[in-house]
């Protein structure tokens, strides 16, 4: 009986699971609609009285996307304002949905990591997360790589799509 050999984890392939680097914490969508006078109008005064009785520590270690749902004007102040109150208990704060939220966690992510264990290594870029991975962390992820990989391939081990060749020098 000939024994089984795994090739691929024999093998000098790099595999990259998006999922591995997902921040922990709760996402929080903050619509600010209903701080708004007849859900349409900020009222500063008011705004701010919000903004100082509301209760941030139950958003802590959260990760925050102010928004608003209503058709209103919002002055960028309001969200500034808002950031100030949120920062203290909150791991991130931005305006926008939790698309944007995820998009921009992603961006900082792959911007800080360390490539140098991919260098003239083939990497494969694995797909299919569970988790909400924006598509553009994977292009960000390839752009990242270009440099240094030898191979990129998007997939699985056993069933890859090749991406990337480096050229032979």
């Amino acid at each position: 009986m000939d024994e089984i050999i795994n090739r691929v984890a024999n093998s000098n392939l790099q595999n990259i699971d998006l999922e591995d680097f997902y921040p922990k914490g709760k996402r929080v969508v903050f619509d600010i609609k209903d701080w708004l006078f007849e859900g349409l109008i900020l009222r500063e005064k008011d705004f701010r009285q919000h903004a100082e009785t509301y209760d941030w520590s139950q958003l802590q270690d959260s990760y925050i996307a102010f928004t608003c749902s209503a058709d209103a004007i919002i002055p960028s102040w309001a969200y500034l304002l808002l950031t100030t109150k949120a920062s203290p208990f909150a791991k991130k704060c931005i305006v926008g949905d939790l698309a944007t939220l995820e998009t921009i966690l992603f961006s900082e992510i792959i911007q800080h990591l360390d490539t140098t264990r991919y260098t003239d290594k083939p990497v494969i870029i694995k797909g299919c997360a569970s988790k909400p991975i924006p598509e553009s962390a994977y292009t960000l992820l390839t752009q990242k790589l270009l440099p240094v990989a030898k191979n990129i391939m998007y997939g699985e081990a056993c069933s890859t799509v090749p991406l990337y060749k480096k050229p032979k020098q």
